[in-house]
């Protein structure tokens, strides 16, 4: 019986990739580099080589591998198997990968986008094991989101569902333009990035503001990281903790509606702002409720990711569970 699914994480710089058992317990992993820049062509082949790679050093009998998991960034099709056109993946236009790995590895082989998949991963494996209805969150560069629902991913007509971090909290927000170029998204919002915006624009209006944020960057606010403002606010940095608490209650006035939508279980938050812990959570436990028409709001438990390493691979290899 095969044991073991290959999980492959395909990102815009690197392709990460490892063996995995039913069990959760990583075998082994390779990183190789994309090299999206050269082209499809170049980089499809970096995809091949990681498989390859990974077969060659666990050791793991191809009758061992019950299908080979992939998670990439959208646009993508999980149903038909196709990568649409990534900003980050040059030449990566309507590219049939499922069809394109099945043929080269004669395996069993899924795709999902990357935000789905992690969240599969912690319903399977992590924060979120034991609940059926789950509600994910990745919040870093920008925001990503996760529908499970009776254990499945929710998908919709197209496959292009689950795009929360694309719903507006404030249509007025005339310079608050999201990447997708919706205005007053809430990855507009509430991503690293759009909270550094927010803070640096705090600075250049009120350049009196003491904050050790600015030490840290060498006295330039171009350089002002979330990064940066993590370790301010736990240095007890005013400036830093009430950019953090803002960020939380954005996080919670949006998560509110979702709750409101979906009433799910339990909501799980990964990416970067995982790592703010308590400073982040408990203000975006305290936005929801008043935001909520749903009267479970306040119970609904909200946690933080377990999957943090590593997560892209397990999550690459949950679809295939």
């Amino acid at each position: 019986m095969a044991r073991y699914i290959i999980g492959v994480d395909v990102g815009g710089t690197k392709i990460a990739t490892g063996v995995i058992d039913k069990s959760g317990k990583l075998k082994k992993k390779v990183i190789l580099p994309t090299l999206s820049a050269k082209g499809f062509k170049v980089s499809l082949q970096q995809v091949y080589n990681s498989i390859d790679e990974i077969m060659n050093l666990s050791k793991v009998r191809k009758s061992d591998i019950a299908g080979i998991g992939v998670c990439a960034p959208g646009p993508l099709d999980p149903i038909k198997g196709i990568v649409h056109n990534p900003p980050n993946l040059k030449g990566w236009k309507e590219v049939p990968l499922v069809g394109l790995l099945r043929k080269k590895f004669k395996k069993k082989v899924k795709l999902e986008n990357d935000a789905n998949a992690a969240g599969m991963a912690e319903a399977i494996w992590g924060a979120a094991k034991g609940y059926k209805h789950v509600f994910y969150v990745t919040v870093s560069t920008g925001i990503g989101t996760a529908v499970i629902i009776d254990g499945k991913i929710y998908h919709g007509k197209n496959g292009m569902a689950g795009e929360g971090g694309h719903v507006t909290i404030n249509y007025d927000g005339k310079d608050e333009v999201c990447g997708c170029g919706n205005t007053g998204c809430i990855e507009r919002l509430a991503s690293g990035p759009g909270t550094v915006k927010d803070l640096v624009k705090k600075l250049k209006k009120d350049p009196s503001n003491k904050t050790s944020i600015l030490d840290m960057a060498d006295g330039d606010p171009g350089n002002i990281t979330m990064v940066m403002v993590g370790e301010a606010a736990r240095e007890g940095d005013k400036l830093a903790l009430d950019t953090i608490k803002e960020q939380g209650r954005r996080l919670g006035i949006w998560l509110g509606s979702m709750i409101s939508l979906l009433d799910p279980e339990v909501i799980v938050i990964g990416g970067g702002v995982s790592s703010l812990g308590d400073l982040i959570l408990r203000d975006i436990k305290k936005a929801i409720p008043p935001h909520s028409i749903n009267i479970y709001a306040k119970k609904t438990p909200v946690v933080l990711a377990k999957l943090k390493r590593d997560v892209g691979i397990f999550g690459a290899a949950s679809v295939l569970m």
